[in-house]
């Protein structure tokens, strides 16, 4: 089924303060029609129809551009202004559509997402707020009255329709209609309430300005985050000696982990985890096996290195979680000495650096007791 948005955005705006009709003034470094188009867009809808009103010819020059918007004028009221969209969009094979306020610019492409998936199961679809405060009746500046809570919602855009039925039901309607919502339900049809958000608001008064730019903002600044995650894994096996080294710790052993450096399994995949979240490849790329000089080298020197490339490329070492699997030596009696030095090394907080055991119940090369393997998993941050 093809969906399309209809976005209304014809009205004047008055409430708002600010001269220019709300839609076109500006907002966290864009226009208040701009995020909406863009929440849209990011939604992955690929066709929008634009209600725009008759006087604000430089707008329709503008949009008139973009491949994706079809635009529309608007009516002498709001119902006026989604029947002239909704004409725009006949003949074009839209199963769908999701019925939208200009000055709502903080929806979220999952909101939009959900509001369209209970469509193929309702006719018609809102996205609605549980009222949770108490209400009042006034006037004059003074309480007078009460009313029960129960069952009511604040309503939001956007609202979600099969397209042929709110086209009849916008053509039969005798006017007058709060949204379009009201017009569905007066010609019979079910729409379904799907939970709203809370950051989803219409700019009406001049304070929502600010309330809507803290919301974009923050937004932003989430969409900017770049969040990396990277898998290790290795292995050594056992030969003649008398204690191995894991996370950095010797620990007394009947055997030693073999290796061209200390063979510290743990370290190795902590390492490789990072050098991965990096896209960087691997210990091999960077301390190549065939050059002695990193013969016996400290494994220190390796992680520490995966850390600082992490660094110089603007990442923050977010967290570390590094698994031992083998029978034996017992890791528990150590893990706190292994986080705590494991930290030192990486320069971040112990609290970050999970280090953990387990058995493979004797089976394969670590359930007899041939080697031990390690998994990690680090996680970078770069804002």
């Amino acid at each position: 089924m093809t969906t399309a948005a209809l976005i209304v955005a014809a009205g004047r705006g008055q409430r708002a303060g600010g001269g220019l009709p709300k839609q076109w003034r500006p907002l966290a470094g864009k226009r208040v029609a701009d995020w909406t188009l863009e929440r849209f867009r990011a939604a992955g809808l690929p066709l929008i129809v634009l209600v725009l009103n008759r006087d604000d010819r430089q707008y329709w020059d503008e949009f008139e551009a973009h491949s994706d918007i079809i635009l529309a004028p608007g009516g002498t009221d709001r119902a006026g202004s989604v029947q002239n969209g909704l004409k725009a969009l006949e003949g074009r094979g839209i199963d769908k559509v999701l019925i939208h306020d200009v000055a709502r610019p903080c929806v979220s492409p999952a909101l939009i997402h959900a509001v369209e998936a209970a469509l193929y199961s309702a006719p018609g679809a809102a996205p609605g707020l549980a009222v949770t405060d108490a209400l009042w009746t006034g006037d004059a500046g003074q309480v007078t009255g009460t009313r029960n809570r129960d069952g009511l919602y604040a309503a939001q855009t956007p609202q979600g329709f099969r397209y042929d039925a709110i086209c009849q039901a916008h053509l039969t309607h005798r006017g007058g209609a709060a949204d379009d919502v009201e017009v569905a339900r007066d010609a019979g049809f079910t729409v379904a309430i799907v939970p709203g958000e809370a950051d989803n608001l219409k700019i009406t008064r001049p304070e929502d300005f600010a309330r809507a730019e803290q919301i974009l903002t923050q937004d932003r600044r989430g969409a900017e985050m770049d969040i990396r995650l990277g898998n290790g894994y290795d292995v050594h096996r056992f030969g003649p000696g008398d204690s191995v080294i894991l996370c950095g710790v010797e620990i007394p052993h009947d055997r030693t982990l073999q290796g061209h450096s200390d063979a510290d399994v743990g370290m190795h995949a902590v390492t490789d985890a990072i050098y991965g979240a990096l896209a960087q490849g691997d210990i091999g790329r960077h301390f190549p096996p065939s050059d002695p000089q990193w013969k016996g080298a400290a494994s220190e020197i390796f992680l520490r290195h995966a850390a600082d490339l992490a660094r110089n490329m603007g990442f923050t070492l977010s967290n570390i979680d590094c698994t031992l699997v083998c029978e034996y030596p017992k890791v528990g009696p150590h893990a706190a000495q292994m986080q705590q030095e494991m930290a030192r090394i990486l320069d971040i907080d112990p609290d970050r650096v999970s280090i953990k055991a387990t058995t493979s119940e004797r089976l394969g090369f670590t359930g007899r007791g041939e080697g031990i393997a390690s998994i990690a998993t680090a996680a970078l941050v770069k804002s």
